[in-house]
């Protein structure tokens, strides 16, 4: 019997052969989607409100519970991602559209009474409000930054408010200017036109500055707006034609603010002064005549009400910066002299007061003590000055006794003792002829 040949499978037609050929398997489903785990990242300001006016308005009327659900409610709510809404409802109760109104107004379940614009307008009320934010920002330190940026934006929203609004909100701001959770710089957004035009920056600057000045003082207030650049711009809180230092002084007296007001005189007279001596330095390097840098300066003094001892002291600095002195001792006394005399009849000019005289002195006396090559140069240049009538026998007297300065004193005392005696003996001789006669 014939038996036919079968020819031996291979490995891979035997592991096909197993396989059902019934029908083809379909690709795997998909997986689903991961479900959403981070609910944060939705920006839903209105569910974030309505969270917080709730527990605001669950706290009762203690502001001690008020922060502490602030204080516990940051672990569970964003407060980072929603700090304007966190800030505008304890300021006003409620979320502030784009120039102050409120979104929520007349949905008392969307607003809160808990927010410093219903709180009495008394200090005493509105410091406790600056205490929960002080808490607030010190629990969340990442507020700081927005809490600043809140209040730049709700003083460029004055117009928004009530009176009443505004003072409470100017009370909180001095508060919290003074115990330093807020810096001088927000002060910048009161410069805005459309509140300056209106008087309401300047109404706002006094009922922040009084209580800026009723938590601390007034050097309190005055170092910060220095340190904040800010002393020279506060009469830009007036509109144009008000930028004067008289109608500053008098609206802030009569508000109670003459401190503020006197530092401003101050501050103006010094960049008068400033600009004053620029000019000076250059009408000296131009050899100007005499006679018109006289006129000059009196025009300058009588506009900007300079007082003469003010001028007298700009105008030797002016004219001891004028000259590039000899480094050796037994040179720069005579080229001082020379110098001085020329100019005499400047500083005269002005040194016509006892107060002068002495200020003048007392330069003379600390620049000779700071130019260590001027030393031996000083009571020639006060003679000089005696014989060419800047200086009256009173005022030397007077400087020699008790009007010096400590600058060198033994030295300068011991060098004019023989100058002064002579002057007295003078005086004393004047006075028994005047008696013969």
């Amino acid at each position: 019997m014939c038996r036919s040949f079968t020819a031996p499978l291979s490995a891979s037609t035997t592991a096909a052969a197993s396989v059902s050929p019934a029908r083809a398997q379909p690709p795997p489903a998909p997986l689903p989607a991961p479900a959403r785990t981070d609910e944060k990242e939705k920006f839903e300001p209105t569910v974030f409100r309505d969270t917080l006016v709730q527990g605001l308005n669950d706290a009762g009327d203690d502001l001690d519970a008020v922060a502490k659900f602030l204080d516990s409610t940051g672990s569970r709510l964003d407060y980072r991602r929603y700090a304007d809404t966190l800030f505008d409802i304890l300021v006003a109760g409620s979320m502030l559209a784009p120039g102050g109104t409120r979104i929520d107004d007349g949905d008392k379940t969307k607003m809160t009474t808990h927010c410093v614009f219903s709180a009495l307008e008394d200090h005493d009320a509105i410091r406790n409000y600056a205490q929960v934010f002080n808490k607030l920002i010190r629990r969340y330190k990442y507020l700081e930054k927005a809490f600043e940026d809140e209040i730049k934006k709700l003083l460029l929203f004055l117009k928004a408010f009530s009176e009443t609004e505004q003072t409470k909100l100017a009370m909180l701001t001095g508060i919290l200017l003074a115990n330093g959770t807020l810096p001088a710089t927000i002060l910048t957004s009161l410069f805005t036109d459309s509140i300056v035009k209106e008087g309401i920056a300047a109404s706002f600057a006094v009922k922040l500055f009084k209580a800026w000045m009723a938590e601390k003082d007034a050097n309190s207030v005055t170092s910060s707006l220095r340190k904040a650049n800010l002393d020279k711009r506060l009469l830009e809180l007036f509109p144009a034609n008000r930028q004067n230092v008289d109608h500053f002084a008098k609206y802030f007296t009569e508000a109670g603010l003459k401190e503020l007001s006197d530092f401003l005189r101050v501050q103006q007279s010094l960049g008068t002064r400033k600009e004053l001596q620029k000019e000076l330095q250059e009408r000296l390097s131009q050899e100007c005549p005499i006679k018109e840098i006289v006129l000059y300066v009196k025009e300058e003094m009588k506009r900007n009400a300079l007082a003469e001892t003010a001028v007298i002291g700009l105008l030797w600095t002016c004219v001891m910066n004028a000259v590039e002195w000899n480094k050796k001792e037994e040179l720069v006394t005579e080229q001082a002299l020379k110098h001085l005399k020329h100019y005499a009849p400047l500083l005269a000019a002005f040194s016509s007061q006892g107060p002068s005289e002495l200020t003048l002195l007392q330069k003379v006396q600390e620049f000779c003590y700071d130019n260590i090559h001027f030393m031996k140069a000083f009571p020639k240049i006060v003679v000089l000055f005696y014989k060419a009538d800047v200086l009256s026998e009173e005022a030397i007297l007077k400087w020699y006794k008790e009007a010096h300065v400590a600058k060198g004193k033994s030295v300068f005392l011991d060098q004019m003792k023989k100058f002064v005696e002579w002057l007295q003996n003078a005086e004393e001789e004047s006075e028994s002829e005047g008696e013969e006669n």
